[in-house]
């Protein structure tokens, strides 16, 4: 279930974290690789999730590019800003609610599951591996360290080495067709280092 001191930050911050990212959204060459590497393990049309979609600024450039796209996050707050701004039915749910078998093309996953207890990340994995057709894609980006922590603004966060997350995806069936690290500024002001992993089933 979703940490509650996490999503509080959140619904206050909800305006200025859309404010900020929809403006990366737009300007992160990297990031648009990125969404292109999903793009290319995806057939015509086909149907993506944005688990964790914060205020759907890459929910709404997935459905622009073509694709059919559906999106959840825990945030009430972000799925009504990803209303007014993208026109984005989002629904408000958390990683556990994850439950379809062999539907997506594709998953994005774009520092989500980052606020999830590391003990439950396999499951999290498998999760979406079954919510996903057979060689479907998966896309995920975390932050690079170790162990569990709060950030400045109090934020629950799991640390990951790039091979301890390669390892889990593996373990889940996946395979890595596509990988980067970058350093970006966050929400809380820091300077974090990241991996992004591109996969399919």
């Amino acid at each position: 279930m979703s940490d509650q001191e996490t999503m509080k930050v959140y619904a206050k911050a909800a305006g200025d974290y859309a404010e900020r990212f929809s403006k990366v959204a737009e300007g992160d060459i990297d990031q648009l690789k990125d969404l292109n590497g999903l793009f290319a393990l995806l057939p015509d049309n086909g149907l993506v999730l944005d688990l964790g979609c914060g205020p759907g600024q890459w929910a709404a450039k997935i459905r622009d590019a073509g694709y059919q796209v559906q999106a959840m996050d825990a945030s009430a707050e972000m799925a009504a800003l990803a209303k007014e701004k993208f026109d984005l039915d989002v629904t408000v749910g958390v990683f556990e609610d994850l439950t379809a078998e062999a539907k997506y093309d594709g998953i994005w996953a774009n520092f989500s599951l980052l606020h999830a207890p590391k003990a439950d990340m396999p499951a999290h994995l498998l999760r979406i591996k079954t919510a996903l057709k057979p060689r479907g894609a998966f896309h995920i980006g975390m932050k690079l360290g170790t162990g569990e922590s709060r950030d400045a603004l109090g934020r629950f966060y799991s640390y990951y080495e790039e091979a301890e997350l390669i390892d889990l995806l593996e373990a889940a069936g996946f395979t890595i067709t596509q990988k980067r690290r970058g350093n970006a500024k966050g929400l809380a002001g820091s300077d974090d280092t990241y991996v992004i992993l591109t996969a399919h089933g």
